[in-house]
């Protein structure tokens, strides 16, 4: 196909963004409006806010994305659109103004994954190598799982959390401690300033099946999230959070609350690629954004033999860079749609 651009559009929940991408690959352009800070006193995402937010910033985001990429919409091979999982009204928002795009310049629609997505966005610094078949753990504000991915928007799942996601026990544990929104960024800061060995906080392991049988693979944060609360009420659950500043040593419970977090993913993302009999894991999502994750599972990784792949701390929270670079294999597949597709919030 002599024509390989792709514009990418994601409004899945509280970033309005649009890229081009060349070839799957290529960068010429990334524009994000971030929310975070319409949602901060909230201390997490009200979806009617982000609704209305998209349908502010949408086209100026898209315009600023094509200028900057020095390209029309006529030049463009296809639209490639956020299509779900997310906020049902933050989707129809982006899909909306994909389908007039599309409709406008007869261009194709590709209907995106926002998971399969971030998956592809750690594969994009890799254009040289085959990376699938992978282990891919996507971790997030709203998602902890592991899928096996056996090609471009290709995943089968193997295990995901029972409640929190590692994203969301980040943000609680955040306002336990009196931080900032979102908590993944804030917590790492006052971490670094802890001892990761000062408490040690549970880690979920799965329990075997009765019967016995090989112990199965999954995550839990509930229990770790609770345990951290107890540590910092001194064991009396009716007692109030204390006062920031009334914490003792807040930073080692940052410190050890991370610690916790980045074990139970890093164990596990290896243990699948073990039983799988896979020598690469691509890590996705939000959380990969996180250098103790990036330190610890990058050597247990190098030490089992298995390479892992990171995206770009840019491209790991929500971006449109890797709407467009998914979108190109695909259309290439033709996995395209018409203009009644609809979103999902699954």
């Amino acid at each position: 196909m002599a024509n390989d651009l792709i514009l990418g559009i994601e409004s899945s929940c509280d970033e309005t963004a649009a890229a081009v991408v060349r070839g799957g690959f290529e960068v010429l352009s990334s524009v994000v409006f971030s929310q975070a800070d319409e949602h901060a006193v909230f201390g997490g995402v009200v979806p009617e806010i982000a609704g209305r937010s998209h349908v502010r910033e949408v086209h100026g985001v898209i315009e600023r994305a094509l200028d900057e990429a020095g390209v029309t919409p006529d030049q463009l091979a296809g639209v490639a659109v956020t299509a779900r999982p997310g906020l049902i009204g933050s989707l129809l928002v982006g899909l909306s103004a994909a389908k007039a795009i599309a409709f406008k310049w007869q261009l194709p629609l590709i209907p995106i994954h926002h998971i399969e997505a971030h998956v592809w966005a750690a594969t994009m610094e890799s254009p040289e190598l085959e990376l699938f078949p992978a282990i891919a753990l996507v971790v997030s504000g709203g998602h902890t799982t592991l899928f096996r991915a056996t090609g471009p928007g290709q995943l089968e799942p193997l295990a995901t959390t029972l409640d929190d996601a590692a994203g969301e026990a980040f943000d609680k544990v955040a306002w336990m401690l009196g931080l900032a929104y979102p908590g993944g960024p804030s917590i790492a800061a006052l971490a670094e300033e802890g001892d990761p060995k000062a408490f040690r906080f549970p880690r979920y392991r799965p329990k075997p099946p009765r019967g016995g049988g090989e112990r199965p693979l999954g995550f839990s944060f509930s229990g770790l999230k609770t345990a951290v609360l107890y540590h910092i009420r001194g064991q009396d659950a009716l007692a109030p959070t204390p006062p920031p500043d009334q914490i003792p040593r807040r930073a080692d419970v940052a410190a050890s609350f991370q610690e916790a977090v980045v074990e139970a993913l890093s164990s596990q993302a290896i243990d699948a690629a073990q039983r799988e009999g896979i020598d690469r894991i691509l890590v996705a999502g939000g959380v990969a954004c996180n250098l103790r994750l990036r330190e610890r599972l990058g050597q247990a990784a190098r030490e089992a033999g298995i390479a892992a792949h990171f995206p770009a701390p840019a491209f790991c929270t929500d971006n449109a860079v890797m709407i467009a670079g998914l979108g190109w294999p695909l259309l290439a597949a033709g996995r395209t749609a018409d203009l009644a597709l609809d979103a999902s919030p699954r």
